[in-house]
């Protein structure tokens, strides 16, 4: 099967690689804390690509702003869920090492993406 435009993007491919990372951290945790928090984390962090894709599919390049945004507001929420699973004693050191290194890479390239888009105009 074809890569869709969306597929191609390393700012999609960045932030699936970040939703999976996620997923497979708090699959380890007991079940208050995945239903609670993980539940949430999980899906705020997969809105973050599925906005980008949504964005790409849509036929307006405002339209592909708009859920670029969201999606950039997907990205803080799960931002503060992973603060309060660090406060709560949910993440290890290499989690927050890892998860550190995503968020800190997929934020400039959201924001490159959406400066992108606004240009194409």
């Amino acid at each position: 099967m074809d890569r869709t435009s969306f597929e191609k993007l390393d700012v999609y491919r960045l932030s699936e690689q970040l939703a999976n990372e996620i997923w497979n951290i708090v699959t380890t945790w007991d079940y208050l804390a995945r239903d609670t928090v993980g539940k949430q984390v999980i899906r705020a962090t997969d809105s973050i690509g599925a906005n980008i894709a949504e964005g790409c599919g849509r036929g307006s390049k405002k339209d592909n702003q708009r859920f670029v945004r969201i999606a950039r507001g997907s990205l803080y929420e799960t931002k503060h869920w992973l603060r309060l699973a660090f406060h709560r004693g949910l993440l290890q050191p290499t989690n927050i090492e890892r998860l550190r290194d995503l968020i800190d890479e997929l934020t400039p390239r959201l924001n490159a993406y959406l400066n992108s888009l606004k240009q194409r105009e």
